[in-house]
């Protein structure tokens, strides 16, 4: 059975996997039949030669035509997710065959942290159930060109990719600053992760598979419910159902500015967007580079 743990850092994270500090969350699955402590990042993914954050695409917009999953949640709304069957396929994969079974359908959100994450997935609610597609767990790996910014979508595990299941989080993370990042961190993570928040310590050690177009600011509601002392949510937060769609060429709000000014983004735009995103992160890298000092990064990670 698996038991879902989300246990206080103690140490400060290593560099291209994590983030320097203490005292935040990171999202384990313990179980007792599972001894593995480390992550299979690294060696799961095909991009193996990149760093993580070197070349960000979760903003990637969607297809007209492509798969996509979306959440009912009772009493809020739907969120519409973006899928990258490219950089994760098992994981892509395990989504949409759990979804296509009605698998989710009348499960809660058993554990919400403000400031951090949303996660679902267990059948029982307890934080002890859930199996995938091929089984009780598979191995979904990383990849480098998806990170934990706001919005991101990604499945738990017990220590290592291949003990991911059916249960799922959806980051919201935390506003961070310059100064929290080590001086030669990915300059695209970097200007990502200061433009939308997010929870960067979690990078390389869990399977991303998606990212929030639509409906991030319910993601955002939700991290505010009231909780009991191990996170769970006094009232039920229930996936009313949790359904395969295909993307119709809607306007994508990526970011939670996108709700609050009223502004969206077109698939167009996106693209355009993330190419000046790369460009700005290019110029950043440089001008990190040249710079002759820089601030000691902060500890503000979390477990």
């Amino acid at each position: 059975m698996l038991k879902k743990n989300i246990a206080a850092i103690v140490c400060c994270f290593a560099l291209t996997t994590a983030f320097a500090g203490c005292g935040q969350k990171n999202i384990s699955v313990s179980d007792s039949k599972t001894t593995a402590s480390t992550s299979s990042a690294a060696a799961s993914s095909e991009s193996s030669n990149l760093v993580f954050g070197e070349d960000v695409r979760n903003y990637t917009a969607p297809e007209k035509g492509e798969k996509i999953i979306v959440i009912k949640v009772k009493d809020y709304g739907d969120i519409k997710i973006k899928l990258f069957p490219e950089y994760a396929e098992k994981g892509v994969e395990n989504i949409l065959g759990l979804a296509e079974k009605n698998y989710y359908n009348g499960i809660i959100f058993h554990r919400i942290i403000n400031n951090f994450m949303i996660q679902g997935g267990d059948p029982t609610g307890t934080g002890m159930g859930g199996e995938s597609i091929y089984g009780e767990r598979f191995d979904g790996g990383t990849d480098p060109h998806l990170i934990h910014v706001s919005g991101a979508v990604a499945y738990a595990n017990s220590g290592a990719t291949s003990t991911n299941g059916s249960q799922f989080y959806i980051v919201t993370g935390q506003q961070l600053k310059e100064s929290q990042f080590p001086t030669d961190y990915p300059a695209a993570a970097k200007a990502a992760y200061l433009k939308t928040g997010g929870a960067p310590w979690l990078d390389g050690g869990y399977t991303v598979f998606g990212q929030v177009f639509e409906g991030l600011d319910i993601v955002y509601k939700l991290q505010q419910v009231e909780t009991d002392q191990n996170d769970k949510p006094l009232k039920d937060v229930v996936i009313e159902s949790m359904t395969v769609g295909e993307y119709d060429g809607e306007e994508l709000k990526w970011y939670i500015t996108d709700y609050s000014t009223g502004e969206t983004t077109t698939a167009a735009a996106s693209q355009e967007a993330s190419s000046e995103a790369s460009s700005d992160a290019s110029a950043q890298e440089s001008s990190d580079t040249a710079a002759s000092s820089e601030e000691t990064s902060e500890d503000t990670s979390a477990e």
